[in-house]
């Protein structure tokens, strides 16, 4: 599966020059002009790389990198700044924003090809944290004081499809218990309901799960994904 990039810069020629050299590399590439549309695509499609450009009208690269990493399906997407200042206080800056690494203007190929080889790692690990894994495990989900009872379609180490008893409103915080493995202990972590898929499939995002359960839920999936066959074909779902 290629690795699909967005290039947010309000200099059309910067932008079609990064897509002509992530094409050439056999990437998919995207580009928005106009970085006020980039806020809403970004909450709802995911990438594996994040191309920004520091100086835009608002919302700026800056801006617009605070709010990837303030949550949503990119909250880990590798962001690649794009400048033409070698200013170390717009590199501070950039980084404490939220940046992984910094591209500089003008825009030579291999320094870009080198940038995505050194990145290739975070992405990989990007990718795999979205990859979902058809598997049907037993589920509880808590809603304030509301219990649902459900059983998963798919689970992918940042979330999973459940097929619920009855559904629950978007944007509902609920706390997720999910049966593993038989015996031991539910793997338990925080999340809220991002999207109802037909009838009562219910796609729960993970907001919050600590470090212990975050091992568990990788113990119970990689191997799983590791087996699976075309992970190209899963959709992302929730």
């Amino acid at each position: 599966m290629p690795i699909r990039a967005l290039i947010v810069d309000d200099d059309l020629s910067t932008c079609e020059m990064i897509q002509a050299i992530l094409l050439s590399a056999d990437m998919e590439a995207t580009f928005l002009t106009r970085s006020a549309d980039a806020s809403e695509i970004l909450q709802k499609q995911r990438f594996d790389a994040i191309f920004l450009d520091v100086k835009m009208p608002p919302p700026d690269g800056m801006e617009l990198a605070r709010q990837v990493r303030l949550g949503g399906y990119n909250r880990s997407t590798p962001v690649i700044m794009i400048t033409g200042v070698e200013d170390p206080a717009v590199l501070h800056r950039a980084f404490k924003a939220g940046a992984n690494f910094v591209l500089f203007k003008p825009i030579h190929k291999q320094r870009l090809l080198n940038l995505i080889r050194v990145a290739h790692g975070a992405i990989d690990r990007e990718k795999r944290r979205f990859q979902r894994v058809p598997v049907r495990r037993n589920v509880r989900l808590q809603c304030g004081n509301e219990s649902v009872e459900g059983e998963t379609i798919d689970v992918c180490l940042s979330g999973a499809l459940v097929q619920a008893s009855r559904a629950l409103p978007v944007g509902s915080a609920v706390q997720i218990r999910l049966d593993a493995w038989p015996g031991r202990e539910p793997i338990v972590a925080d999340g809220r309901v991002a999207r109802i898929v037909g009838d009562n499939r219910i796609g729960i995002y993970l907001d919050r799960i600590s470090t212990a359960e975050s091992l568990r839920l990788q113990e119970f999936l990689l191997p799983l994904i590791l087996a699976t066959p075309d992970p190209a074909a899963l959709p992302v779902q929730s």
